[in-house]
């Protein structure tokens, strides 16, 4: 399984660390010709603005926007969930929403950089214990459609979603030394 990592901006190398343990063969994506290789994607967290910027400039976002329209599975963590969703809130008014996941998802939702967070999650169908997140300038999902299974919350806001073959986390799982939700993307991609 080829599993593409956007590499434009963020902290690409850290999934393709755990992408790799968890079993995959990752690829950093720049280009057009690198997606097209890949059958799955991780958009990771950053800056949204700026990742949809480059998106535009390196002409990956209309590609991106059919393969993900075509049901490429997706794994979206910090900024890739805003990138994922139906609609953001708080964005730049040309920032870019891919609709993979119909959440509506709200930038910087708990905060500043200095109110960064890390928390242990219950994860709905996920063994082990919790999960390890680590929130920095994160989002928050405001609104989910009825297609879309809530996976874990804080303070009962949503904080990992799925639908179908796309999975969001408001968190950066790859700050961590565990890979299930990794795992359980790559579980949904096979």
């Amino acid at each position: 399984m080829k599993v593409g990592v956007l590499a434009l901006q963020g902290a690409s190398a850290r999934h393709v660390d755990m992408l790799a343990r968890a079993g995959a063969a990752p690829v950093e994506v720049r280009t057009p010709a690198d997606l097209d290789a890949v059958d799955a994607i991780v958009l990771p967290g950053g800056e949204s603005t700026t990742i949809s910027m480059l998106l535009e400039s390196s002409g990956l976002a209309d590609r991106l926007a059919a393969r993900l329209a075509d049901g490429m599975p997706a794994f979206g963590t910090c900024a890739g969930m805003i990138l994922l969703g139906r609609e953001v809130l708080d964005g730049r008014p040309d920032q870019r929403c891919f609709g993979a996941v119909d959440v509506t998802v709200r930038r910087n939702a708990f905060g500043r950089q200095v109110d960064s967070f890390e928390a242990d999650l219950p994860v709905e169908g996920l063994a082990g214990g919790p999960v390890h997140a680590v929130f920095i300038r994160a989002p928050v999902v405001e609104a989910v459609g009825p297609e879309v299974e809530v996976l874990a919350t804080v303070d009962g806001r949503p904080v990992l979603c799925r639908q179908g073959p796309v999975l969001v986390a408001a968190f950066h799982p790859e700050l961590g030394d565990d890979p299930r939700l990794h795992e359980l993307f790559l579980s949904e991609v096979v």
